[in-house]
């Protein structure tokens, strides 16, 4: 088992490094080019800049079994579908019940833009996320061990 982590733009790094340290847990941190990552306990792997580079490197390396940390609805997905468990960086799970209602949601609002219309953006990140964030990794690792 192995922490791969989507990082471009993705606030729990440091927590999941940390975490992935304490469990003795390999950690790959996956970013493009617009973005340094060195973090000792990680190895970095960097990628041209451009559209889903990241993503698709990351399906490549997904392993059954490995934890995934995304907010990309449409990685999570594909990394589901290898069979690996793949959490966003507020500490939800995708599952396979789930999934198909984020992705019709992130369509829906994808047509919204398109159209012209505005959504609100997401608020600013609160220290609870964090929290409920390590909280799940915490619990998924504990599980492997």
């Amino acid at each position: 088992m192995r922490l791969l982590i989507d990082a471009d733009g993705c606030p729990v790094v440091d927590i999941t490094v940390r975490l992935a340290k304490a469990h003795f847990i390999d950690c790959l941190i996956l970013c493009d080019t617009s973005h340094v990552f060195e973090k000792q306990g990680a190895k970095t792997l960097t990628f041209s800049k451009g559209a889903d580079s990241v993503d698709f490197a990351l399906v490549n390396l997904v392993k059954p079994g490995d934890i995934v940390i995304t907010q990309d609805y449409g990685l999570a997905a594909m990394c589901l579908s290898r069979k690996a468990r793949v959490i966003n960086q507020d500490g939800m799970e995708y599952t396979g019940n789930n999934i198909d209602a984020l992705l019709l949601a992130r369509h829906t609002a994808k047509k919204i833009r398109n159209a012209g219309g505005r959504l609100k953006g997401p608020k600013a990140r609160e220290p609870k996320q964090d929290k409920a964030f390590e909280q799940k990794l915490s619990e998924l690792l504990s599980e492997k061990c």
